[in-house]
């Protein structure tokens, strides 16, 4: 079992971690589908939602509120419909309203009771000035996509979480739900990672411990 002993700062992918971005996406983007008489299940629509994502982040930076106007479009080149105005910014508006998972709050309350706290999320910073006011804690460093034109997996955002805090990254601890923008590259880092595996997916993720949720990570503090 890891010694959270060892580590001085915990750092955090926000949604999916802390935040219920699944039911977000899914509750934002179902209307729409709706409007124009296509059924999916909430679990079609965020496969979808994830696939068409990473392709737009992989390529020249874009904001994030872009990116997700980007995607209700390509929702629309997919499933052969054209959204209108109001259904194109549906997705961007809503985010700011996507509440923590039930155990995000007092599992971060435990959690900085002992640690230095940080995020590293591919966001803008309005939206996550916004979504850290449903976290109710003080985050020490925020690191977002904007601030560095880069979104995750690049390690370009772990420099910058490295150069911020300041410490080896043996004191380090990723906490992340994504395998792909987070644990894969915490990993390839050297950084030791925690995959909340929220979904309870079937998967050899690479991380140093898997955990259902942040519930499980604070009741981790103070054991050896």
């Amino acid at each position: 079992m890891l010694d959270l002993n060892n580590y001085e700062v915990l750092t955090f992918d926000c949604y999916g971690t802390m935040i219920d971005w699944e039911t977000g996406v899914s509750t934002a983007i179902a209307p729409i589908l709706s409007n124009h008489n296509i059924q999916l299940t909430n679990e079609q629509i965020f496969d979808a939602f994830g696939e068409i994502e990473n392709e737009i982040e992989a390529g020249e930076y874009i904001k994030y509120r872009q990116v997700l106007r980007n995607v209700v479009e390509k929702m629309g080149d997919r499933f052969d419909f054209t959204p209108n105005p109001t259904e194109v910014d549906a997705l961007a508006n809503s985010l700011t309203s996507w509440q923590p998972f039930s155990d995000s709050v007092e599992a971060l309350k435990v959690l900085k009771q002992k640690f230095k706290l940080a995020v590293i999320s591919n966001v803008d910073n309005d939206f996550f000035a916004e979504t850290v006011k449903h976290l109710q804690v003080d985050f020490d460093y925020v690191i977002t996509a904007e601030q560095l034109k880069s979104y995750k997996p690049s390690h370009n955002n772990f420099y910058a979480a490295f150069d911020r805090i300041g410490l080896p990254k043996e004191k380090i601890l990723h906490v992340a739900a994504s395998v792909y923008h987070d644990i894969v590259p915490a990993k390839t880092l050297g950084m030791t990672a925690v995959w909340v595996n929220r979904r309870g997916v079937k998967q050899d993720s690479g991380a140093d411990l898997e955990i259902p949720d942040l519930k499980t990570l604070a009741a981790l503090v103070g054991q050896k």
